[in-house]
Parts: structure tokens; C-alpha cells; sequence
């Protein structure tokens, strides 16, 4: 007991200190202060929420949206992470502008890389208007200046970023490359005499050479302005003006074809431009949409877990609300947790399944068995070697959908070559289905078993429950399961935490 009173004791210590250099705007150290916190305790409440507000103070709205939604998983209710999100999903057009940010952000870097400067920085400035907390655009954008000689400029935006954060590491690091950018290279003293006057020694700096001849250098300054003076009279002037005079008559046309040139090259410069945010439109909708799978995904897996450790549903409510989740979607973790739960659910189904689509089968009834033997495959594709996808493919041969056979019967072949069942269904390509329909034909139970031994082999697909192996998954960390998710979106800060006493 006294051990674990310690971990918490360290863990509020680390949220104090987490808190205390937030309220000075120490936002870097205010995250090292929080993830140890954390560390310490994951179900620290307030630690986790302040984290998000930390993130989202400095732009990072993806990593604040998972820690508020890690909180409110851990407690679910008088939770502040609910408010939170409740107020991002109510103001859209904010999460809209925030979001075009991170995309004018992210083209930026394209035009880094592809060396157009001049267009990134435009971007940027638009970023740091839209989502003026957005600290990356504002370090981005202080690099551009250094790169490009802009070094006032740089010094201006740099200072916006450190107000930011006033302990970034990377703020830092530009503003001393600045500070050396421009100091003066070069400068060598001047040399220096030294009289010895009694016990005292005076120092005299040498006299400047350009201070001993200055009157000399006055007068041959003015000789050489007034010949530079004539030069410029005799081959610049003179030529200018007769110039002027013999052109005068097409300096409109002249002007009017410069205009009609420029204006040619921006509608070049608008037109590429435009075919380049075309281009990043699609990719940015396609990483949207995998977003948005991977959230519902996630928030999918959850239910199951949970319904799964609950011990009150059966095996059969389990499998469909399993077949809702889009695995390829989910990280590595939640690959994990979602196997293992399918490894215990699925098989009592799929037999269950197999044994109903049989008998449909032997009945008549085509439809129901290619619904079952569908819902099967999904669960299990290589269910008893082949022997599923065999009796899908004679389904939907009587049931008149030949193509939908073909191809069942073609990735069989493929899936199982040299074996009895990729003979069957190279034998069924030719009209005529493997197995044998009509009631009374095949025996409606697998392998020979009766009704009550398929009920006793598979009666937890109805009447079980996942209840006995609750723990083997309680532990694992509901954290994990959001490691991969992201998603832009924005919180509030307008929360004061007090410290722990």
C-alpha cells in the first residue's frame, strides 16, 4: 500500500510541475513534466486533460483529440475530456479552418522540397493567420527567412514562436543560428600603444591611416566625383535623350506588351498552382477518409471489448459486432486485441454457420445459404480447407449468379492446388456443383454429428459468453488501442487546474 501511495505521490508531484511551467507559458517542459505524470499514473485525470490543453495551446490538435479521448475512456463521467470534444464536434468551422492550415502546412514542405521558396512562404503566412497558435508554421516560416537573408523578418517571427513556447528547443536553436547569421565576421582589433608614465601604463589606440590622410582623400573624392559626373553627362545622359526622343512614339506599345507578358506569367504561375493543390486535395481526402475508418474502427473494438469483459452477450451478438470493425484499419496493438478476441469468438460461429448454410443448401434455399456462407468467409476465408468457399460457389451457381461462382471456384483452385477440393471445383466449372442438393441428400450436420452434439460442440455461439476470459484482455491498456489514430481537430483552454495539496 505504501508502495502504491508513493507512485501517486510522484505522479501528482510531476502534474504540479506540469501545471506550474504551463502558467508561465514553459510549454515544451510543460509536456516532459505531464508524459511523466503520466508515466507515474496513465489514469491521471487531470494530468491527461491538461496534456491535451498543452497540445493544443501550441497547434498540435491531433495529439490533444487522443488524449481527451484516452481520458473520458479511463472515466467516463464528470470528466472535463467530454466537454472538450463535445465543443469540437459543435464548432465544425473552426475544425475546418485549423484543418486547411495543416494542409497549407503540409504543401509548404512540397514546395521546400521542389525548392519553390517564395510560394511556401506565402502558404505559411496564411497558416499562422488562420491558426495563429500553429507553432511548426511559425519555425517553418522563421526558416525560410534565414535561408533567403531575411534575417529581420526571421527575427520577428522567431520572437511570435517563442511567445509560444518560451523553452523550445527548436526556437532556440534558430534564434542562436540567427544571433551567428548576423554578427560581424572578420573584425580584427586595432593595434594598440603602450607609454609607461611612472608606475602607470597608458594605452593609446593606433591612429587610423584613413584619419592621418583624410584631407588628402577629401580632395581626391571630390576630383573623382566631378569626373564621374562628367562621365555619366557625356555616355549616359546625352544618349538617354536622344533616346527618349526617337522611342517616344512606342513607349504605350512597349508598355502594353510588358503588361500583357506579366500578366501572362501569373495565370501560368495560378494555373500550376492550382493543378498542385488539385493533386493534394485528393490525397488529403483519402488520408481523411482512413482517418475517419480508423476512428470508427477504434470506437467499434471498444464496444466489443468491453461487451466481451462485461460476460452478459453472447458469443453470436459478439461476432456481428466484430465483423463491423475494419481490421486493416487498426494499429499493430489493436490487431492484437482484436484477434484475440476473434480467436475465441469465431470459431463456434463459423460451425454454427457452416452447419444452417448446409442445410439451407440441401433445402433449397440458395439465398440464406450464400448469406451465411458469406458472413463465414468474412470470419474465417480458408474455413475446412476450402470445403466453405466450395459450397458458396455451388450456392450462387444454383441460385443463377454464375459469375460470382466462376470466380469462387477459380480463387479455390488458385488457394489449393493438387488438393480433392480444387478438383471438385475445377469439375463444378463445368456446370455442375460439387455438392449434391436436395433434402435428404447430405447429412445436415458436419461430419456426421446430430443435432444435440452440434448444440453441445457449438452452443456458446447463443448461449455463452465471453465472460471466463475477461482477463486474459483486462490490463492491456485501453491507451494503446488509439495509437495510431489521428485526427485534426482543435480544444479549449479556458479551464484553470488547481494543484494537488
Amino acid at each position: 500500500m505504501e508502495y502504491t501511495e508513493k507512485i501517486l505521490h510522484q505522479s501528482n508531484y510531476w502534474y504540479n510541475d506540469g501545471l506550474r511551467k504551463a502558467k508561465i507559458r514553459d510549454i515544451s517542459g510543460a509536456v516532459q513534466s505531464l508524459k511523466r505524470s503520466l508515466q507515474y499514473n496513465r489514469e491521471n485525470i487531470p494530468a491527461r486533460n491538461l496534456l491535451g490543453l498543452v497540445y493544443y495551446e501550441r497547434g498540435e490538435i491531433a495529439e490533444a483529440i487522443v488524449e481527451w479521448i484516452l481520458s473520458q475512456n479511463f472515466q467516463k463521467s464528470d470528466n472535463l475530456a467530454g466537454y472538450f470534444i463535445r465543443e469540437i464536434q459543435k464548432d465544425k468551422k473552426t475544425l475546418e479552418e485549423i484543418d486547411r492550415a495543416v494542409q497549407m502546412y503540409n504543401q509548404c514542405l512540397v514546395y521546400c522540397d521542389q525548392g519553390a521558396e517564395d510560394l511556401a512562404v506565402i502558404q505559411l503566412k496564411k497558416a499562422v493567420q488562420i491558426h495563429p497558435s500553429y507553432l511548426k508554421a511559425y519555425q517553418l516560416l522563421a526558416l525560410l527567412y534565414l535561408k533567403t537573408g531575411q534575417y529581420q523578418k526571421a527575427k520577428q517571427v522567431l520572437k511570435r514562436a517563442h511567445r509560444l513556447d518560451t523553452t523550445n528547443e527548436t526556437t532556440l536553436k534558430y534564434m542562436h543560428e540567427l544571433s551567428e547569421l548576423r554578427e560581424t565576421q572578420g573584425t580584427k582589433g586595432r593595434e594598440q600603444k603602450t607609454y609607461e608614465i611612472g608606475n602607470d601604463t597608458v594605452i593609446q589606440p593606433a591612429v587610423s591611416p584613413l584619419k592621418e590622410n583624410a584631407g588628402f582623400l577629401t580632395i581626391l573624392n571630390i576630383v573623382i566625383g566631378i569626373l564621374l559626373g562628367a562621365a555619366v553627362v557625356w555616355f549616359l545622359i546625352v544618349p538617354a535623350v536622344n533616346e527618349v526622343k526617337s522611342n517616344r512614339s512606342n513607349k504605350s506599345v512597349l508598355a502594353f506588351k510588358e503588361e500583357i507578358n506579366s500578366k501572362d506569367a501569373q495565370i501560368s504561375a495560378m494555373k500550376k498552382e492550382l493543378e498542385t493543390i488539385r493533386n493534394s486535395s485528393d490525397e488529403n481526402e483519402a488520408a481523411t477518409a482512413a482517418a475517419l475508418a480508423a476512428k470508427d474502427s477504434y470506437e467499434k473494438l471498444l464496444t466489443v471489448k468491453e461487451h466481451y469483459n462485461s460476460g452478459q452477450y453472447a458469443y453470436a451478438t459478439l461476432a456481428k459486432e466484430l465483423l463491423e470493425v475494419q481490421k486493416d484499419s487498426l494499429g499493430d496493438q489493436g490487431k492484437v486485441q482484436y484477434q484475440a478476441i476473434a480467436d475465441e469468438v469465431y470459431p463456434s460461429i463459423c460451425a454454427e454457420h457452416y452447419s444452417s448454410a448446409k442445410q439451407s443448401y440441401q433445402q433449397g434455399d440458395y439465398p440464406k445459404a450464400i448469406t451465411l456462407l458469406e458472413e463465414l468467409i468474412r470470419m474465417d476465408g480458408h474455413y475446412k480447407d476450402g470445403e466453405a468457399l466450395l459450397l458458396l460457389g455451388d450456392s450462387y451457381l444454383l441460385n443463377n449468379e454464375k459469375d460470382k461462382a466462376e470466380a469462387i471456384y477459380k480463387q479455390i483452385i488458385e488457394a489449393y492446388p493438387k488438393t480433392d477440393v480444387a478438383k471438385r471445383a475445377e469439375e463444378a466449372q463445368k456446370g455442375t456443383p460439387a455438392n449434391t442438393q436436395g433434402a435428404g441428400t447430405e447429412e445436415s450436420v458436419d461430419s456426421g454429428q446430430s443435432g444435440a452434439d452440434v448444440y453441445n460442440d457449438y452452443g456458446s455461439a447463443y448461449g455463452d459468453t465471453a465472460g471466463s476470459d475477461t482477463e486474459d484482455y483486462q490490463g492491456q491498456g485501453d491507451q494503446n488501442v488509439y495509437d495510431n489514430y489521428q485526427e485534426t481537430e482543435e480544444s479549449y483552454g479556458d479551464v484553470t487546474y488547481e494543484e494537488y495539496q
